[in-house]
């Protein structure tokens, strides 16, 4: 963890160098805000046919930890929100969602 999910409006689902920008910039922001573990950062994009929203919603799932504070996690958010933007052209709605490690049964 984290795991970062795009879900991008099929319509403007940006061509696959945008996107490889976009996924090493969100690494880029895993490993050194919320210094996360390389092997950790999970990045997936995912074609939406959406009824409504923004062009793209970004969905981050990551562990609670003392060093993730509601400030980091706000930057985190800011400098991700700008990274969409500059790759892509387009808005994003962010969403980051903290889980307690007891909480967390993972595999590979």
């Amino acid at each position: 963890m984290p795991n970062v999910t795009f879900f991008i409006q099929v319509e403007n689902m940006p061509p696959s160098n945008v996107l490889a920008e976009l996924t090493a910039h969100c690494t880029r922001l895993c490993t050194g805000i919320l210094n996360a573990a390389l092997e950790n950062v999970h990045i997936i994009h995912v074609a939406a046919h959406q009824g409504r929203g923004h062009p793209i919603f970004a969905e981050i799932k990551y562990r609670l930890d003392p060093l993730r504070t509601r400030q980091v996690m706000e930057d985190f958010m800011e400098k991700l929100d700008e990274a969409i933007h500059r790759e892509t052209g387009l808005t994003a709605r962010i969403r980051c969602f903290g889980y307690a490690p007891p909480s967390i049964h993972a595999r590979n």
